[in-house]
């Protein structure tokens, strides 16, 4: 009997011992993949969740553990993404909107920061910028066709039907289509 109670806090704390160093192995891991790009608590998550030798509670746990040191916050990268985006190249709403979707942060946040990176430069200078861009390169739409190319372009580049519809009527001059 009495080797029975000396054999069982040794297994407690063997068990404690591989949560802890699961606990270890899964925050450096965690701390690697924030070095290589920052990412949204959810992208993270996900990501541990695939690694060997963890489990929900271990990940939740450094989840939590990095939002206290200040290393994850959904707010500040959605925010910081959004601005680099139109900072790098000129593009709309909606492309953001999607961009900061598949980087799966919450849909609350990404208004919020997109808010506040709308406010800083305005969408009409954007577009502004993004056409007169496109019309160095090919210069102004000459037909039909190079017109809706232009129309099509900004489009994808994330702008509002409404707002690229103003700027390419305003552009285009009637001419007649040698289609």
């Amino acid at each position: 009997m009495r080797a029975i109670l000396d054999q069982q806090p040794i297994r407690v704390n063997l068990c404690s011992l591989i949560v802890t160093d699961s606990r270890r192995k899964t925050f450096e891991r965690a701390v690697k993949l924030l070095a290589a790009r920052p990412r949204s608590v959810a992208e993270l998550r996900e990501r541990l969740l695939r690694g060997k030798n963890t489990n929900e509670e271990v990940v939740e746990t450094v989840i939590a553990r990095l939002r206290e040191y200040g290393y994850l916050n959904d707010e500040r990268f959605a925010f910081s993404y959004a601005s680099y985006k139109v900072k790098q190249k000129p593009v709309g709403r909606r492309r953001l909107e999607r961009d900061l979707k598949f980087k799966k942060v919450d849909s609350g946040v990404a208004n919020e920061a997109l808010e506040m990176v709308f406010s800083e430069t305005p969408e009409e200078q954007l577009i502004d910028q993004a056409i007169a861009k496109r019309l160095r390169i090919r210069g102004k739409p000459k037909s039909r066709m190079e017109a809706k190319s232009l129309f099509d372009h900004l489009l994808r580049q994330g702008f509002e039907f409404e707002l690229v519809s103003e700027k390419v009527r305003s552009l285009t001059t009637d001419y007649t289509d040698e289609d």
